[in-house]
């Protein structure tokens, strides 16, 4: 009997079509941001932000755990065996089963902290209900079937209802429980609503034919190790700053800093979050040229990107900061500044463990470069902290992604190389120095103007590409590739 395909190839929707749907959906949360971060910094000021980050970082602690892994996991045995409905079915439940049960332990623990706490009581009260959302979280099913459509559709709603609702009911600094309860419930909204689509996906399978912690838990738990190890290293620094210095408003400093460069990050790892799924089906079908193709393709793209914000924040920082957060959040400037390096280093290792080693089933061995990455932030954090406040979780955050980078390149070589990475990235670095020096000029007697921002943007844009085209640079050719294509397509429009 021939095996009913969930999943068409040729119906298929394309890498460009889905990584559109994610760009769409990473620009919304970006202007989402955008908007709502300068209203809720005059409003709660550093010490409320400092406050919900420093809680936040906490429970997200416990949310790791609830997840054990399963988002990637699961989302790389739906894309290997999408093929089959009723084998996907299974592997769906199943993992939906193991998540209910490791969020039940997680929301069991959680409620004894919320018990012997001292401080922040009634905000970790609130923060359960991120904690309950891991349980309803079946996005990785939808990326695993390449319908990234499915989940931009619905994330995008709730992020606008989130939006509406801050602005309505917080507006004064004693409110800022009411923010926490918002930004919990709307992600809560957004994971329930994405089961509206499960009957047209998956169908009903015997609760007896199911067997989560038999075939499942071994692989979520593998998952699981890099995945904690990577919370740690990304909120331990929160959580150290708070725990350390005492000090709300250094929380609310770095939290802002941070918030700007991840605002970066989401529009950069769209991109990785669409191919992860293709590469997956890739590897399981041994097309390794195609594999290596994408990979460079990847990397010409997002070091491009990355390298210009790390240019462009570097020199915009000290116009950018003080209109966009308001007064009282100067030292941001200096974060934002040494900060700036992390996206191009984290596009690395994101490169290559999304597209080579995760994909491949190499998941436990990646586990070495994000434990030693881990140690190194952990070890740094203990030490800088304690001198140089958040400016010291910077240093520990990029020697931590330096050494996940280096390690990924090393466990990847097979498939490109340091060589390879630097003679994609020279030309940018070379484009990214002349535009920081052209549009530092510009802000050089300017703190705190939405105009010399946009002029700073625009200018830095034209004179970055100008440059990679000048280069003949391999990104630069292709955007006029595609201008030369679109303006063919648009004369033979009749």
């Amino acid at each position: 009997m021939e095996k009913k395909s969930i999943v068409d190839m040729e119906k298929t929707d394309s890498i460009k079509k889905n990584y559109a749907y994610n760009t769409i959906y990473q620009i919304l949360s970006f202007l989402i941001q955008f908007v709502t971060t300068p209203y809720v910094s005059r409003i709660l000021g550093s010490s409320g932000i400092g406050v919900y980050s420093y809680t936040n970082s906490i429970v997200s602690y416990f949310m790791i755990f609830a997840a054990l892994g399963t988002a990637g996991y699961g989302q790389r045995e739906i894309a290997r065996h999408r093929d089959d409905k009723e084998d996907t079915s299974r592997i769906f439940w199943e993992i939906e089963l193991l998540s209910v049960f490791t969020t039940g332990i997680s929301v069991v623990i959680w409620s004894i902290w919320i018990i012997i706490s001292s401080r922040y009581t009634i905000y970790y009260a609130v923060l359960t209900l991120s904690i309950i959302s891991v349980a309803f979280d079946i996005s990785w099913l939808y990326a695993g079937l390449e319908k990234f459509r499915l989940i931009v559709r619905k994330n995008a709603i709730v992020r606008i209802v989130g939006l509406l609702l801050i602005f309505t009911f917080v507006n004064v600094r004693s409110e800022l429980l009411l923010y926490v309860g918002i930004m919990s419930a709307t992600g809560l909204l957004g994971n329930v609503s994405m089961w509206t689509y499960l009957p047209k996906n998956i169908q009903k399978i015997s609760i007896k034919r199911l067997h989560p912690f038999k075939l499942h838990l071994k692989q979520t738990f593998i998952y699981f190790i890099p995945t904690i190890a990577t919370f740690i290293y990304t909120m331990l620094d929160k959580t150290m700053i708070g725990a350390i210095t005492k000090s709300e408003s250094q929380n609310g400093f770095y939290e802002q800093a941070t918030k700007i460069v991840s605002m970066a990050e989401s529009l950069l790892f769209s991109l990785n979050n669409v191919m992860y799924s293709r590469q997956s089906y890739l590897f399981s079908v041994g097309k390794t040229d195609e594999i290596k193709d994408k990979i460079n393709k990847s990397f010409e793209y997002l070091t491009a990107v990355s390298v210009c914000f790390m240019f462009g924040i570097t020199a915009g920082a000290a116009n950018f900061v003080p209109w966009f957060f308001g007064k009282g959040y100067e030292p941001v400037i200096k974060l934002l500044c040494m900060m700036s390096p992390l996206p191009l280093v984290i596009s690395i290792s994101n490169i290559l463990g999304n597209q080579v080693l995760y994909p491949s089933g190499q998941r436990a061995r990646s586990t070495r470069g994000i434990v030693a990455g881990t140690l190194t932030n952990v070890v740094l954090n203990s030490i800088m902290i304690p001198w140089y406040g958040a400016y010291g979780a910077v240093i520990a955050s990029i020697a931590a992604e330096l050494v996940i980078s280096l390690i990924y390149v090393h466990m990847s070589k097979d498939y490109i190389s340091w060589k390879q990475i630097w003679n994609i990235i020279w030309k940018k670095i070379a484009a990214g120095i002349v535009m920081a020096l052209l549009i530092g000029l510009i802000g050089i007697n300017s703190h705190g103007s939405v105009i010399i921002t946009l002029i700073q943007l625009l200018t830095g844009t034209v004179i970055y590409m100008g440059v990679l085209i000048g280069l003949k640079d391999k990104f630069g050719s292709y955007i006029i590739l595609e201008i030369k294509k679109r303006g063919k397509n648009g004369k033979a429009k009749p």
